[in-house]
């Protein structure tokens, strides 16, 4: 999607404030003891209050109002009833239909007592959202993005799950230009004031840049069973740092 005029402006600023309501709620509501599945809950009472639908469920049939994702998992992961357990890495991917805009974010939140290493890698890929935040610019070709990730995640010392890549977002989920989060001199998409895209960084403490998907069909979590995290927001190009639409 490209936001033309203020009215699209405003559509994807009323999605995306569902998004960032929706996810410090789930934040808030992390915690021992507690369900996927009840976080889930959480997230259709939410969309409820705000007329908001789950994109994934409508779209693509998921059983979900919101993907969470715990340890090994990286997206697209089906709540379970599994309870939370001290030091679990939980990302949290927010995805509803408002008024017919659709806007996406996902955060990683670590389930107390974190780990040093659970916090420094839910800080490499918060760091690394924010490097190619500072990248991003029209005019520029998408791998921009790619670069400065995948620098920031070496920098830190983790792997990039490289398979995943971040997206055009608005009218549906998933739309043109493909984000990925590596750098290849092919991928020159011109960035374009308005643009609409998904920005969603997913590092991992394994060696491997590898993914499976589990037998449930969705869950999509790292082939060597390193933890791995997800920052993700929706995010409109300007000539300047990108507008965050769902913060």
């Amino acid at each position: 999607m490209t936001i033309t005029n203020e009215q699209e402006l405003r559509g994807m600023q009323r999605a995306g404030q569902v998004v960032a309501e929706t996810l410090q709620a789930l934040r808030e509501a992390v915690a021992p003891g507690v369900t996927p599945a009840e976080l889930d809950a959480l997230a259709g009472d939410l969309f409820a209050r705000r007329h908001a639908t789950s994109a994934p469920r409508e779209v693509y049939g998921a059983p979900v109002n919101v993907f969470i994702s715990v340890n090994d998992d990286i997206v697209h992961g089906l709540p379970t009833t599994r309870p939370l357990q001290p030091g679990d890495v939980v990302k949290l991917d927010v995805t509803p239909f408002v008024d017919g805009y659709v806007a996406d974010a996902a955060i990683t939140v670590v389930v107390p007592p974190a780990s040093p290493v659970a916090l420094r890698l839910v800080a490499c890929a918060e760091a690394a959202f924010w490097a190619a935040m500072n990248a991003a610019r029209a005019g520029q070709p998408v791998n921009v993005i790619g670069r400065a990730v995948e620098r920031e995640v070496a920098r830190r010392g983790f792997s990039l799950l490289r398979e995943l890549q971040g997206h055009g977002v608005g009218r549906t989920i998933h739309e043109a230009p493909d984000v990925p989060n590596f750098y290849h001199p092919a991928f020159r998409t011109p960035l374009r004031e308005g643009m609409v895209i998904a920005v969603e960084p997913m590092v991992s403490t394994g060696r491997s840049s590898r993914t499976r998907t589990r037998r449930d069909g969705w869950t999509i979590r790292t082939r060597d069973g390193g933890l791995a995290a997800h920052y993700e927001h929706t995010v409109m190009i300007t000539r300047g740092q990108p507008l965050i639409l769902t913060a």
